[in-house]
């Protein structure tokens, strides 16, 4: 078996082919361990927290929002980026009050994913949220989505039969059912 250093890429130079309001787009030249040359592309993303929100009654708050690259509307748990110089509890409080309108009193760092390690640097965190309290939504003015709430069991439900293919809801909830599983 390879030794973890025998499998790191170097990087020898780097350029950036694009760079928008969020995402950054870089093209390095690396050394590869057998000492080749080649060319890797990947996105430079700020990082995002997603929230499993839970009701007293167990039930979960969801989302369903339009989607632009796929054109489809999707059903997901809350989520945002990460805004620059605010930690991942604040954006994660910050996120599922502008998009539900819920604060909760009780955070719960269930893990993180890696969603596109072939292309990007994106860091998703999870976090359960509990002792929600229903305020006033302050979502943008372009951002279009409907809240609505389901059992944990419906929406594994959902995942397993495809109607949920949204890769950070699919991780969340699996951390969130194992999580409850464990502690209730």
């Amino acid at each position: 078996m390879a030794k973890l250093n025998d499998l790191k890429e170097h990087t020898i130079s780097s350029e950036t082919i694009a760079s928008g309001g969020m995402l950054t787009v870089k093209r390095d030249q690396v050394r590869l361990p057998n000492g080749h040359q080649s060319q890797r592309e990947y996105v430079l993303h700020p990082g995002a927290v997603v929230i499993v929100p839970m009701l007293e009654n167990g039930n979960v708050i969801f989302e369903r929002q339009f989607r632009y690259p796929l054109h489809q509307v999707f059903i997901e748990l809350p989520a945002g980026k990460i805004d620059p110089n605010e930690t991942v509890l604040l954006t994660g409080q910050r996120e599922l009050q502008e998009e539900t309108g819920y604060t909760a009193n009780e955070w719960i760092k269930l893990g993180l994913q890696h969603p596109c390690i072939g292309y990007s640097n994106e860091i998703i965190h999870i976090y359960l949220a509990r002792g929600l309290t229903k305020g006033q939504h302050q979502r943008d003015d372009d951002e279009a989505l409907e809240v609505f709430e389901m059992s944990v069991e419906g929406c594994m439900q959902m995942i397993l039969s495809g109607e949920i293919t949204d890769g950070k809801t699919i991780v969340a909830m699996f951390f969130a059912e194992k999580y409850l599983m464990q502690h209730g």
